[in-house]
């Protein structure tokens, strides 16, 4: 058995305190990947300081952008007017996510900070360099069939699993994060980290700070969006690829697009070069290919993920005809 402190915190004053002087200690609210890792013995936090008590659960509008807390969770925030209503792509995302039960469970903050599923990580027997750096990535040689085609690097090619904050990346979110100098804001597309040389490393966030909320801005993205995701089985399968696709129109005419990809990279995958070139063009399968071809630029392939590169333009195809009403 894993031996480690606990305690509760009320605020998030003291639930950063919490962490001071123990790299080790690790926050908790609804444990649906944090309890796995444990019971795995992939990582082994020497504290946990229980969150679920501080006050970072409301979902609201604030001036001309919603924030969304942290504990919020998944399930309420799919669920909740202001997101239906302005921001359905995050809705849509969320649903894909999981089951209905790690949804009631599952919190923003912690869905943001879940880590990846790659099998060579979950098996302590098996090399991983993000769980054990130094000692190689058996993947890269290995069963490489749900690993990433961008942003990867001679440490690691493993994805980030979640669904939403693939939604988030698209829609310029931002997040809120609070430690013993204050608050500070983080642009979504910054939170996460490529591999590079140091994979153990999955996001910006310091080791004594903690995600407070998310800020999405208002946009003019709430009519034609859609997310679309292909997995192995209907529920409770994380993405080969997925795609979120949000487009501003003016008639059929694409005034502005967003486009973000998961299951292709170690971090939600914004297409920025693909969006430029939707823009001021009109809402047809040929502008669509033409965006999916600049969106797969880079893209490299292993030996068993290889069907990713053709899969992948289809699906932003697929994604961009759904948010269009094409389809």
């Amino acid at each position: 058995m894993i031996q480690f402190q606990y305690e509760r915190a009320v605020t998030a004053k003291a639930a950063i305190s919490g962490l001071a002087n123990n790299a080790n200690a690790k926050f908790i609210a609804g444990g649906t990947n944090l309890i796995d890792l444990m019971k795995r013995n992939v990582m082994a936090p020497t504290k946990l300081v229980d969150i679920n008590a501080v006050p970072l659960k409301d979902i609201q509008q604030q001036g001309g952008k919603i924030s969304i807390g942290a504990l919020a969770l998944n399930s309420a925030v799919a669920d909740h007017k202001l997101i239906l209503e302005k921001h359905p792509l995050l809705a849509q995302a969320l649903n894909a996510g999981a089951s209905a039960q790690i949804r009631n469970m599952a919190t923003v903050g912690g869905n943001m900070m879940q880590r990846t599923r790659c099998s060579y990580f979950y098996d302590t027997a098996l090399p991983c360099n993000k769980r054990e750096p130094g000692s190689g990535c058996g993947a890269l040689e290995g069963l490489n069939r749900m690993h990433a085609i961008f942003g990867t690097s001679e440490q690691c090619i493993a994805v980030h699993p979640s669904d939403m904050c693939v939604a988030l990346v698209a829609l310029d979110a931002s997040v809120v994060v609070a430690g013993p100098k204050g608050e500070r804001r983080i642009p979504f597309e910054e939170f996460h980290r490529l591999p590079g040389n140091q994979p153990e490393k999955d996001h910006t966030l310091q080791n004594n700070e903690m995600i407070i909320s998310v800020e999405i801005p208002d946009n003019a993205f709430s009519k034609n969006a859609h997310y679309f995701k292909v997995r192995d089985r209907a529920s409770y399968a994380f993405a080969l690829v997925s795609v979120a696709a949000a487009l501003h129109m003016d008639g059929k005419v694409i005034k502005e697009a967003r486009l973000a990809m998961g299951g292709v990279a170690h971090k939600p995958w914004r297409l920025k070069e693909a969006e430029q070139a939707l823009a001021g063009k009109p809402a047809t399968e040929e502008t669509f290919r033409q965006a999916a071809e600049i969106a797969m630029r880079g893209a490299k392939a292993f030996k068993y993920n290889a069907f990713k590169l053709k899969l992948g333009p289809n699906v932003i195809v697929e994604a961009l005809k759904n948010a269009a009403g094409l389809v």
